[in-house]
């Protein structure tokens, strides 16, 4: 089955990363596109969904790199609102495990401006699916606007959020507060292993499932890196491991691992609607498929998740 448009909504970010020079008061960065709805959007096109992306893009050197690289994916930016703002920029500092830290330079920037007017013409006809995540469902001013879309969006399409906490920008404690909200507009919540640590520290996975069905969310997903995921539908558990790789870096890779999940639910046509159809069989297999994606989006460089010839030629591919 061809899988129907999943809209995006949400940030695209400049991931400047250090490298080593010769001189040793200088410091080079090279920049990638990024942005955790950013890449999720690039992962589902590549994938083979139709993937519309809603974003504010600066007109500034970083906008036009990221306006390149998401056409080139195949994302949809018919609805892509072409903002006076400059880009939001991060800079990462990977460690000898690939795992990235970053600083954000993220004031007044594009990406949190968002208007009511801005998102009102946008049609949901064709769309099973809105994804939406990270720091637009939190930085104002534009924050409260992204959740009245989600609000008018629910009624017609599958509602999938990833928090993606950004303690070093926004207090965790605003995410805290407006989870139990966020979960009552979702269908799918999917956030990382580090996500959970700091929304309900101290919690076992199970029970935060548990905690977040209460709150709405009909599956939940819990990605744990080297340790696989842990998927959890009204309360019924299942466990995928990781698959194993060669890891240049983990950025992008959560945003990779949603994008499978999608992807996979979608082809399928298990959205467009409140998951009633859903069984704990096929969200095994959407998050055995992830994590594959996830893995080969580790075996790169930056968040450059797979195109869909390379996952069918991959040592570690799957039916899809």
């Amino acid at each position: 089955m061809n899988p129907r448009q999943i809209t995006v909504l949400g940030e695209c970010v400049a991931d400047a990363f250090t490298a080593p020079v010769s001189a040793r008061n200088e410091l080079a960065l090279r920049v990638l596109p990024g942005g955790g709805p950013a890449n999720t959007a690039v992962a589902l096109a590549r994938l083979g969904t139709p993937a519309r992306f809603l974003a504010r893009l600066s007109g500034d050197v970083f906008g036009r790199l990221f306006r390149a690289h998401l056409e080139a994916s195949g994302v949809d930016l018919s609805h892509a609102v072409q903002a006076a703002e400059p880009s939001t920029l991060a800079v990462a500092e990977l460690d000898t495990q690939g795992q990235a830290t970053f600083s954000f330079h993220a004031q007044a920037t594009a990406d949190w401006q968002w208007t009511s007017a801005e998102l009102t013409g946008v049609d949901l006809a064709d769309t099973a699916c809105v994804h939406t995540g990270s720091l637009a469902l939190v930085k104002e001013p534009g924050a409260v606007v992204v959740e009245d879309f989600l609000a008018a969006a629910a009624p017609r399409a599958t509602i999938s959020i990833d928090p993606n906490v950004r303690p070093l920008l926004v207090d965790p404690e605003v995410y805290r507060a407006r989870l139990a909200h966020w979960c009552r507009l979702a269908d799918v919540l999917r956030l990382s292993e580090d996500d959970l640590d700091l929304l309900l520290p101290g919690t076992p996975p199970e029970q935060a499932c548990d905690t977040w069905h209460e709150a709405g969310a009909r599956l939940v997903v819990i990605t744990r890196g080297a340790d696989g995921a842990l998927a959890s539908l009204d309360g019924e558990r299942v466990r995928v491991p990781a698959v194993a790789t060669q890891v240049v870096d983990t950025v992008g890779a959560g945003d990779s691992f949603t994008a499978g999940l999608l992807h996979h639910l979608g082809t399928r046509g298990l959205l467009g609607g409140r998951l009633t159809d859903l069984r704990i069989d096929d969200v095994e297999a959407a998050c055995l498929f992830a994590t594959k994606v996830a893995a080969l989006t580790c075996s790169v460089a930056g968040p450059n998740p797979p195109w869909q010839d390379r996952l069918a030629q991959s040592a570690i591919a799957a039916d899809a």
